[in-house]
């Protein structure tokens, strides 16, 4: 019995094991995070393109013109 728990004291292949998972979740997590942020980012900035885009767009104003004018023409449409 005693030689049994020296040999099971001794054998360290669980150890080895937990080391690799623990590194493994320490990366998950970083990569987890940085992602995260990377997509906060990416938000906000497509956000901030889209809002410059509909501050440029012509149809989407407001305004009082007036004018004339007369046009004829045929067309299809889907």
């Amino acid at each position: 019995m005693l030689k049994l728990m020296r040999k099971f004291f001794k054998n360290e292949d669980g150890a080895t094991a937990l080391e690799y998972g623990l590194i493994a979740a320490l990366i998950a997590v970083a990569i987890i995070g940085g992602l995260t942020t990377l997509g906060t980012n990416l938000d906000t900035m497509f956000d901030n393109v889209g809002a410059q885009i509909a501050a440029q767009d012509p149809g989407t104003g407001t305004g009082g013109g007036t004018g004339t004018g007369t046009g004829t023409g045929t067309g299809t449409g889907g």
